[in-house]
């Protein structure tokens, strides 16, 4: 155990720290919007909502199912971001959220609900980007798609995180959640913004902290 604490790189594990807080306040600033969340965080609230119990702790609930998967088949994509974001991001959504609304109302007209969700996109791509990037451990949920991909090779990974995610969405559904814009968008839009900041912003700032 101390070996393995004296082999953590704590500078990027600051890095993908702030990455989760900053993932936290993009999934509330979705959840904002009103016009649906990413298709994982959407079920989680959803059902959370149905069997009455606190989103950040049916989230933790959740991932320890999903943590018993990544420890019998992906035990190398464990790391302490793993844990990290597993315990703790459903409650910085919870803190950011309730910050946000006790400042501000909801937007009710769809022009600003559409910016709601544009600015979601833009924070919650750079959380990714500064939690996935120093590689310090995947998030339960992240892992199954990496899992899927390692054990049927012939199907790429998108197809799987696709499958994976309109599992979700539809879950979501079924429970009464919200299925909208934000949805769709948080699906298929991430990916172009959380490169433009590992490219940009996130590799420069671990390339700096390696100096």
């Amino acid at each position: 155990m101390s070996e393995w604490i004296r082999k953590i790189n704590w500078k990027y594990v600051v890095v993908m720290l702030i990455g989760n807080i900053i993932l936290g306040l993009g999934i509330a600033i979705f959840k904002l919007s009103g016009l649906g969340n990413d298709p994982f965080s959407g079920m989680v609230m959803a059902l959370a909502e149905c069997v009455g119990i606190e989103y950040a702790r049916f989230l933790i609930l959740l991932n320890l199912g999903f943590f018993v998967i990544e420890i019998i088949w992906g035990r190398k994509l464990i790391g302490l971001g793993t844990i990290i974001n597993a315990l703790f991001l459903g409650y910085f959504v919870t803190f950011f959220y309730n910050l946000i609304t006790s400042v501000i109302d909801a937007p009710d007209q769809m022009a600003m609900q559409v910016v709601t969700v544009f600015i979601g996109v833009i924070i919650t791509s750079l959380g990714i980007s500064m939690y996935q990037l120093p590689k310090q451990g995947v998030a339960p949920y992240d892992s199954i798609s990496l899992i899927m991909t390692e054990k049927w090779p012939k199907i790429p990974y998108f197809w799987c995180r696709v499958s994976n995610d309109a599992i979700s969405a539809l879950v979501c559904w079924l429970a009464g959640g919200i299925v909208g814009l934000g949805t769709l968008v948080s699906a298929f839009g991430f990916g172009p913004f959380v490169q433009f900041f590992d490219t940009h912003f996130t590799s420069k700032v671990l390339a700096k902290l390696e100096k």
